[in-house]
């Protein structure tokens, strides 16, 4: 692919993202209708995972092409472009803050469940190398922690122990009656089929990044945390603002979240794909510091939803406010040092 080729590819894809963000939306929101799960596990279970698809792929293919520093760096750098489209998405919506109408028993599992799941790729990296068959011991771990997190989930949906208090502009996951005559067949095929082009998109888009930017002579992390894994992010952002605006709040914060859980597990892929040795111990000092970013990004994430200030400057909260900074200022940062 040239780089003329490789900048037609992101302007046909943009419009694509768009337009299937914006339906997926609308059909996720009437799934956690039917099925009973709720805005939260749908966000975090299906469209966590298929806005990530695009990210894994690429993660995995550089490992396999003996370029870890790629597939880490887009994984991580990943999820803190996705944790900053949350700041972006309290923007959209006016009405209050996004942490406090959209705080839940279950977005506050999986966001503390995002931090252990990042905290052991910390550990593995502090510890010798243990492996077998070139698989490091906490890539299954991860993989099972994630599913067990899951599990956890769909408790706090059915039977929560704790509510957040309810105000005039608390959002809660109630609902809509569905048309009598809509199948819950048709809405899944509809998803899948959205659920592809998104995929395919993201891919392509992923191809044309590396190509816009490996050429250029980057490092690692830049090409792979930044311009990477902001473009394979893309429909997280369009996902959560349109369904902040749809008023599916839960389902925005649900799939970022859920979504960065479920990019977590890149490096369990990539993992089993790079074969000379523990990923882990590949990992640089910008890579670590980076992981560090997302930690912290989070952690203030998780303050907020705690917190849930009900109105800031403009109706953005100061959480969003800091994620925001954070990631802005930490990634410049770690570029400079």
């Amino acid at each position: 692919m040239s780089p003329i080729s490789a900048t037609l590819t992101f302007l046909l894809c943009a419009p694509l993202i768009a337009l299937a963000g914006v339906r997926i939306v609308a059909l996720s929101d009437r799934l956690a209708d039917r099925t009973g799960l709720g805005e939260a596990l749908i966000g975090a279970l299906l469209l966590g995972g298929t806005t990530s698809l695009s990210g894994s792929v690429l993660s995995v293919t550089a490992s396999l092409q003996g370029a870890p520093g790629i597939a880490i760096s887009n994984c991580l750098g990943g999820i803190a472009a996705q944790t900053a489209f949350l700041g972006l998405a309290d923007i959209a919506y006016r009405r209050a803050n996004l942490e406090h109408a959209a705080a839940s028993a279950e977005n506050l599992t999986q966001g503390t469940l995002l931090l252990v799941l990042l905290a052991l790729p910390v550990f593995a990296y502090s510890m010798p190398s243990a492996t077998w068959a070139g698989i490091h011991w906490i890539s299954p771990t991860l993989l099972g922690l994630y599913l067990f997190g899951l599990r956890l989930m769909s408790h706090a949906h059915r039977q929560p122990m704790w509510h957040p208090h309810r105000t005039g502009d608390t959002r809660e996951d109630v609902p809509d009656v569905p048309p009598a005559q809509e199948r819950l067949s048709r809405l899944w095929l509809g998803f899948g089929g959205y659920a592809v082009l998104l995929s395919a998109s993201g891919f392509a888009l992923s191809e044309a990044a590396q190509v816009l930017t490996l050429e250029a002579g980057l490092s690692p992390t830049l090409v792979g945390g930044l311009f990477t894994a902001v473009t394979t992010s893309l429909p997280e952002l369009i996902v959560a603002i349109t369904a902040v605006r749809r008023g599916a709040l839960n389902l925005a914060v649900g799939n970022i979240i859920g979504g960065n859980c479920f990019d977590v597990l890149f490096l369990a892929f990539s993992d089993v794909a790079y074969r000379s040795g523990s990923l882990y111990h590949a990992i640089d000092q910008n890579q670590l510091a980076l992981l560090s970013l997302t930690m912290v990004m989070t952690g203030v994430l998780l303050l907020g939803l705690l917190r849930r200030e009900r109105y800031g400057f403009a109706n953005i909260g100061f959480e969003s406010t800091l994620v925001l900074l954070l990631y802005c200022v930490g990634f410049t940062a770690i570029q400079l040092a």
